[in-house]
Parts: C-alpha cells; sequence; structure tokens
C-alpha cells in the first residue's frame, strides 16, 4: 500500500524527538534510555514482518534516539543479525508504573503514550515504501497489549489489524506535553503548543463530591474547603474592586507515604481552577530526580523545563526534602532557587506543593528563609486506621468486581487493623492496601485454577484463604495443623 506519511531518516528523527520530548515532561527523562531500547526493540519485532532488510531501515534505526544521547551506529549486517533474533513484545517497567499512576490519579498518559507508540512504529513501517499487512498486524498487536495492561486485564486481540491509510496521515498531530494535546507536523513547535485547545474548566461540585468520598481525612477536607471558601470570597472583593490581603497559594503536606497526599493534590489543582485561580488545573508530579541533572548548569533548565509544564497548574514535589539534603556545593539547591524565582514571577498562575515525611519536611522549609516566606499554609495526613484501611479494601473489591465472604471480611477488618496497630517505618497506608489486594486476587486466581469450571460467582468471591499469604498460611498451619476452611460458598 502506498505510504505518503513516509520520513527522510532527519524528518523520522525529528518526529521521534517531537513525541518523546513530549513524554518526558510528562514522566521525566529518566526513561530516555529505557523509552529508546524500548521503541528500538519494537522496530526490530517490526522489520521482522518485512520482506527484506535494506540501507532504509539501518538508517531509520540510527534515527531513533532521544535529544542529549548519542547517536547509535547500526550497519546492515548487525542490523539483520538484531532482527532475525527479536524476541517476543515485551512492555518497559516504565509503562507498568504509568499504568499504575494513571489508575491512582484518573489520568491517561499510558494510553497517550501508546497512541505516541503506535504512530512511531507507522512511522517505521513505511521506511521501506509499504506497510505489508503482517507489520500492520504486528502494530496492532502491541496496541492492544499495551492498552490490556491499561485496562487491567487481558483483551482479545482486534479484529482487524490497524489500516495505515485509515489510520495516520503526513499531517499526523504528535504527542505534546500539554497533557496529550495536539500540534501539527512532526516537531513541536512553540505557536502549535499556545494553539492547542484550552482544556475544558473542572466542575467545582463534582471535585467537591471527589473529596469528600475519600476514606479518612477529615481533618484535611475541612482546611481544603475553608480554603476554596476563602478565595471565593477574595474573587467577590476583587470583583467588587475591594483591597484583599497578599495571600499565598503554595502549601506544604506532611505525612507518611500512602496518605492521600498526591491525590488531594490532585484535587486541589481542579479546584483551584474551578474557582479562577488557576487558569488550567493540571498536576505536574515530580521528585528530586525529576528537577536535579548531573551536571554543573543543567538543573536549572531541567528544572525550568518541569515549570513551564505545570504552569497554570500544580507543580507536587514528593519528597522535597531531598533537594536540600546534599550540602552547599548540591545541585539540589540550585533547583529550589530556580522553584522560588518561578513562584514570584509566575504567582498569579502558578501553585507549588511540596510534600514529605513530617521531620525532614520542617527541617527543608526551616533550611531556607524563601521557602518559610512563601510555604505558611501546612496540611498534615495521618495514617489510617484499621477501620480506614478496610474500608479502602472493600472500595478496592467493589470497584473490581469482588464481593468478601462474610468470614472474609471479618478476618481482613481484624488483619488491616493488626497492621496499622503494629505499623513501624515501612507503613504504607493506602500503598499497603493495593497491594494486599493485589495479593489476595493473584492467590483467589490460583485456587480458582484448580477448579474445573468455576461458576460467575466463583470468579467474583474471596473467601478467607485468599487473605492469607504463604507465611500466614504456615504460620496457620503450624498452630491449628491445616490451612483455614474454605468459607460456604
Amino acid at each position: 500500500m502506498p505510504t505518503p506519511w513516509k520520513r527522510t531518516p532527519e524528518e523520522l528523527h525529528a518526529t521521534y524527538v517531537a513525541n518523546t520530548e513530549a513524554f518526558y515532561r510528562v514522566a521525566g527523562r529518566g526513561l530516555a534510555q529505557e523509552l529508546d531500547d524500548f521503541v528500538t526493540s519494537c522496530a526490530l519485532g517490526l522489520w521482522k514482518c518485512s520482506r527484506n532488510l535494506n540501507q532504509q531501515h539501518v538508517d531509520a534505526a540510527n534515527a531513533l534516539y532521544s535529544k542529549g544521547r548519542p547517536q547509535p551506529k547500526w550497519l546492515l549486517w548487525d542490523l539483520t543479525e538484531k532482527v532475525c533474533g527479536a524476541g517476543e513484545f515485551l512492555p518497559p517497567l516504565f509503562f507498568w508504573n504509568l499504568t499504575e499512576m494513571d489508575a491512582r490519579r484518573g489520568t491517561s498518559n499510558s494510553r497517550i503514550f501508546i497512541r505516541m507508540l503506535t504512530n512511531i512504529l507507522l512511522y517505521l513501517a513505511a521506511v521501506d515504501d509499504e506497510v505489508t499487512m503482517a507489520e500492520a498486524e504486528y502494530i496492532t498487536e502491541c496496541s492492544d497489549r499495551l492498552t490490556a495492561l491499561c485496562d487491567g486485564a487481558n483483551v482479545p486481540r482486534s479484529k482487524a489489524p490497524i489500516n495505515p491509510a485509515e489510520y495516520i496521515t503526513s499531517q499526523e498531530p504528535s504527542f505534546t506535553a500539554k497533557a496529550g494535546t495536539a500540534s501539527s507536523g512532526g516537531a513541536q513547535s512553540e505557536t502549535g503548543t499556545a494553539a492547542a485547545e484550552q482544556p475544558e474548566k473542572p466542575d467545582l461540585d463534582e471535585l467537591m463530591a471527589e473529596l469528600d468520598e475519600l476514606v479518612g481525612l477529615e481533618t484535611v477536607k475541612k482546611e481544603v474547603k475553608s480554603l476554596m471558601n476563602l478565595i471565593k470570597v477574595r474573587k467577590l472583593r476583587e470583583a467588587a474592586e475591594l483591597p484583599n490581603a497578599p495571600m499565598s497559594l503554595h502549601m506544604v503536606f506532611l505525612g507518611n507515604p500512602g496518605t492521600g497526599k498526591t491525590t488531594v493534590a490532585r484535587l486541589m489543582a481542579g479546584l483551584y481552577a474551578a474557582i479562577g485561580a488557576l487558569s488550567k488545573g493540571q498536576l505536574v508530579e515530580v521528585d528530586r530526580s525529576g528537577l536535579v541533572a548531573g551536571y554543573v548548569g543543567q538543573t536549572a533548565l531541567k528544572t525550568q523545563e518541569v515549570i513551564q509544564s505545570a504552569m497554570g497548574g500544580v507543580l507536587f514535589i514528593d519528597e522535597a526534602y531531598s533537594l536540600a539534603s546534599g550540602g552547599e556545593n548540591d545541585f539540589g539547591r540550585e533547583s529550589i532557587e530556580t522553584i522560588l524565582k518561578a513562584m514570584e514571577d509566575h504567582r498569579d498562575d502558578l501553585v507549588v506543593i511540596v510534600a514529605g515525611y513530617s521531620g525532614p519536611m520542617e527541617k527543608f522549609i526551616s533550611s531556607n528563609p524563601g521557602l518559610q516566606s512563601r510555604f505558611n499554609k501546612y496540611m498534615f495526613f495521618p495514617d489510617y486506621n484499621g477501620e480506614e484501611l478496610m474500608a479502602m479494601f472493600r472500595s478496592r473489591c467493589k470497584k473490581n468486581g469482588y464481593t468478601l465472604t462474610e468470614d472474609a471480611d471479618a478476618f481482613a477488618l481484624e488483619l488491616f487493623r493488626d497492621m496499622y496497630e503494629n505499623r513501624d517505618d515501612n507503613f504504607g497506608n493506602g500503598r499497603d492496601v493495593r497491594n494486599r489486594f493485589e495479593d489476595v486476587i493473584s492467590r483467589q486466581a490460583n485456587r480458582l485454577a484448580e477448579m474445573d469450571a468455576p461458576t460467575k460467582e466463583d470468579l467474583m468471591t474471596i473467601i478467607k484463604a485468599d487473605l492469607l499469604t504463604a507465611e500466614e498460611m504456615a504460620e496457620y498451619e503450624a498452630e491449628n495443623g491445616a490451612g483455614p476452611a474454605e468459607d460456604p460458598q
């Protein structure tokens, strides 16, 4: 089939950089090596479906590298050897992390990544002037498998492979950093980004309802509602041409991991936008690795890129104290100064929330007079107690179509109460609930695999035995002589 979207090696590289540069603004440049390797491995699997290899394939392989990384030097003989040995399609580790983040935050960056990869593979399939049906089927399979990970379940293969002529043209918009908005042409441009459609304004009532539905965090909810009321009144005074005292919207979130800090930060971003305090309302989450570079002069540029992607929304810096933990000559201090300047220059359309453990965060804020003057709102996120952990577990079960037997429900409640009462420094709060839920589903699957024909009810039911880890089961059997009897179905 004809390929009007074929690219020269230079154009292919520009297209690849335009896509990957934008993805790094969402997921971090630390993924560059892994992403380049993954796309290259996909190219090898794709070209295994091709009728023959030639210099065009070699040139395309040499075009796959991110900005700032050395250009590869493929030759026809070693490319041929690699293509012949191309193995099974394996999603990279960062994609699993991305799908988990999306599930937690309600975002769609993993699906945007799938679209980005599909675009690139179609260009790679076209390097020899045609896209064969086998290549189209390979691209479809890659897309389906990644989509299945997004959905959290295996999905059937598409009935028909992607038809490139219907799916993409030479003017296919490329993925950009603006939460998946598009800019025309192969390479990203400032004009195209600026012309992108503005996101729909968040709904205040929906966001407040989502806040109310969160388990626990009663004090945090009250503080958020009070802050929203205060901002509303300030807006009314502003409209009435009345003076307002200076007010900072930047905040410090204190608490252990898994206590809902990121979730509340996402809601805060939307709420700020809903009442007009911010223009967009997106949340950009980073840690030290996303802000600090390894060489002199690069940290400020890296931090400025992150700040630019957060403009109009909230920049959420997790474990922010790590920026000041390396001594006087550490590059983290350069990042802090860059952030402080941006907070001053863009005070009307940028909110920064720093988060982490209570003790280290208090030391972090007191380490710099600029931090002390700009961060004067603190929210404390307490550990979830046993009943709250159980409420999260029940919610996960309901959301995913599982039901607990009475014995399993009672056992799980005692399990989470014990988890809370005996917590240590490694206690993960909501993360521990998620991990326990995933373990339970895995053990239930192992149990059902031994049944001849499990019913729909069997597939939905979690029994007491599913809640025990291998260590807990061994301990139970040592004390009682046998595993717990299965609950009546």
